[in-house]
């Protein structure tokens, strides 16, 4: 495998790993490191009082590994968003990285991101797509963007700027993601009180309140799905085909909303008091971006609760349509056809 200069990269690079009982899947993450391209200049590593063999398998792989390796327990459990503020503030590199501790990066990926740093001084962030696996890394035939980032945000973000996309919602994923340690200071300490946001929601808003941030539309990452992680796609409700499904995947959309509902009124207290917000305080419309997440919830509760079956169920697929909601927060006439028509 080929591998790049390290000095045609001059910025020195850190990874910020998180860990808590992740020994499972650990051993292919951290491996991923060491396939890199461009290899990092240090693995800083924050365990969250693991009860596994974690720290045994961290303590192996830092007896071998070609770059320096920093591993620090925690005389308390954490959490993932401090205990990812402890580990971004260990870190010593001008750029860095974040990653959990079960997912697997491609080997470009250290190198392709900091092209997009080399090429501008402005930029503040990168993030990139991903590629959904399972337990075993197999591809489960979809991206993580289509989920997070879908191809009409990615518009927004190009043409106005990725922080109108973020407000609304989350599109960067930690894993994905790798930053200028110099807006360390700009968003830390990290709150852990919103609703509906962590440390890469936070990190993401606050540098795109600052400075560029670039995305790329190449899956960098292996992003793995299984039962024991804390944050992940819904992956088997997203495919829901049948009634009961459908309104299992509604409810479920009911509850985001919920919380993105809390996550907005949160925000807009805190907005006068953080200095990366600033262009932005009098742009921001909060109330309009709350009443699309309960014009949302009401749309999702009447395609949830729709008659079962003749002409009631048509009838109050009609007034739907009628609203308008069916073409603002589904697909139009084809989400009308399939609830008229659904078993």
């Amino acid at each position: 495998m080929r591998k790049t200069d390290q000095t045609s990269f001059m910025s020195k690079v850190s990874i910020a790993l998180c860990t808590y009982n992740g020994a499972k899947f650990l051993d292919e993450q951290v491996d991923s490191f060491l396939e890199q391209t461009r290899l990092p200049d240090e693995l800083i590593v924050c365990d969250d009082c693991s009860q596994d063999e974690t720290v045994a398998k961290l303590e192996k792989f830092a007896a071998t590994a070609p770059f320096p390796v920093k591993i620090f327990e925690n005389e308390s459990n954490l959490r993932s968003t401090k205990n990812f503020e402890k580990a971004i503030t260990l870190c010593t590199g001008e750029i860095i990285f974040l990653s959990d501790q079960d997912d697997y990066w491609q080997p470009r990926k250290i190198e392709r991101i900091l092209q997009e740093f080399q090429k501008n001084e402005a930029v503040g962030l990168v993030f990139s797509n991903a590629e959904i696996s399972d337990d075993n890394l197999q591809p489960l035939g979809q991206d993580l963007w289509d989920f997070t980032f879908p191809a009409e945000k990615r518009v927004i973000a190009a043409d106005k700027n990725l922080f109108d996309v973020l407000i609304s919602q989350n599109a960067v994923t930690g894993a994905t993601m790798a930053f200028r340690a110099a807006y360390r200071k700009n968003f830390t300490p990290i709150p852990d009180d919103i609703p509906n946001l962590i440390h890469d929601n936070w990190i993401a808003l606050s540098i795109a309140g600052l400075a560029e941030a670039i995305f790329i539309n190449e899956n960098l990452i292996k992003y793995r799905q299984h039962s024991a992680q804390q944050m992940g796609i819904n992956f088997e409700l997203s495919k829901s085909r049948n009634r009961s499904q459908r309104r299992a995947r509604y409810a479920d959309s009911i509850k985001f909303c919920e919380y993105e509902i809390a996550r907005l009124e949160h925000l807009k207290k805190l907005f006068p008091h953080f200095e990366q917000f600033s262009r932005y305080r009098e742009s921001v419309d909060f109330e309009g971006l709350i009443k699309e997440k309960k014009g949302r919830i009401e749309h999702y509760e009447r395609r949830k609760n729709l008659p079962e079956a003749g002409l009631r169920r048509a009838i109050e697929i009609g007034r739907e349509i009628a609203s308008g909601r069916y073409h603002l927060y589904s697909k139009g006439f084809l989400s009308a056809a399939k609830d008229l028509f659904e078993k």
